[in-house]
């Protein structure tokens, strides 16, 4: 495995735990943003297909697992202020920027937020959103969207093992597991034994919720590139449905091809395994060296 760091960044309201994986000098840097219930280590296993050049960069998002405690509301701005002081805690000028999930959607605020230090943006079965009714209850949204991860906010669990076994039920995990995925179960865990919950804060995922599916800025940041971008659509869904987060029809009907955006299918993952599993990170992997070998030079 690759040998990592890590890292505390102070940003307003407190100090943002940070998984560096150090590359070699000169061949690049990723800085890679996790989904709204989730935490750095979703990154893991792309750190390791990416090789041990290209450098990996993945906060905890405030709210969430080790920077749980970092106060004040939170919002898809506020995380993509969180980011630039990542990279300025870090002296990296610039970056590809690849978000996955809720992530993506951070990525394409961060994107507009300041064009320069973002070479590429790289959306990972995220970033295109629609707009809910305003009656709408968030809290529906949610379980309906991502169910098991709001239903993990109101349990405790006896050990880690029981928190494994949680997630192994669900049916698009049933197929991943190996060290990587149970370190970043782990990461996801506060409290002690027997009494551990999950370290994201309910009011922090429902915030970004809120923003998420209610901002009309956040919604238009990708039909407005700042800089170039590609989205990975996932063929199955949250659930392992047969149609993923995003159906072929919604993606062709998205104009984001006629906006500049590239689309790439990736066939025979969901939209957990396109990031955990050995063959999506593999995917994911390739198009970031990709986008990073694409780096322009900036005049």
């Amino acid at each position: 495995m690759r040998e990592y760091e890590d890292l505390g960044v102070e940003v307003a309201g407190g100090r943002l735990a940070v998984r560096r994986w150090p590359g070699t000098p000169g061949a690049g840097v990723v800085l890679g943003v996790h989904g709204i219930a989730s935490n750095g280590l979703a990154w893991a296993e792309v750190a390791e297909a990416l090789g041990a050049d290209i450098e990996l960069i993945a906060p905890d998002l405030r709210g969430r697992g080790r920077s749980r405690d970092v106060a004040g509301p939170t919002s898809m701005a506020r995380h993509a202020a969180d980011l630039l002081a990542v990279l300025d805690h870090c002296g990296i000028g610039q970056a590809v920027l690849a978000g996955h999930s809720m992530g993506g959607f951070v990525g394409c605020v961060a994107a507009r937020l300041d064009p320069e230090r973002w070479t590429e943006l790289v959306l990972v079965d995220g970033g295109l959103g629609f707009p809910v009714p305003p009656e709408t209850d968030i809290d529906a949204v949610l379980r309906a969207v991502i169910g098991p991860a709001m239903a993990k906010l109101d349990r405790e669990f006896a050990d880690r093992a029981a928190y494994h076994s949680f997630w192994a039920a669900h049916p698009a995990f049933h197929q991943l597991g190996g060290p990587v995925v149970a370190a970043y179960l782990d990461r996801d865990l506060s409290g002690q034994e027997p009494s551990l919950r999950s370290a994201c804060r309910a009011e922090a995922i429902r915030e970004d919720a809120e923003d998420e599916l209610r901002n009309p800025e956040v919604f238009a940041a990708i039909h407005q590139p700042a800089v170039p971008t590609r989205l990975l659509w996932a063929e199955r869904g949250l659930g392992n449905e047969p149609v993923g987060l995003y159906a072929p029809e919604v993606i062709e009907a998205s104009g984001l091809a006629a906006a500049g955006v590239a689309l790439h299918f990736v066939p025979d993952v969901n939209h957990y395994s396109v990031l955990l599993g050995a063959s999506g990170a593999r995917t994911v992997a390739a198009h970031l060296a990709d986008a990073v070998r694409r780096t322009p030079t900036r005049g």
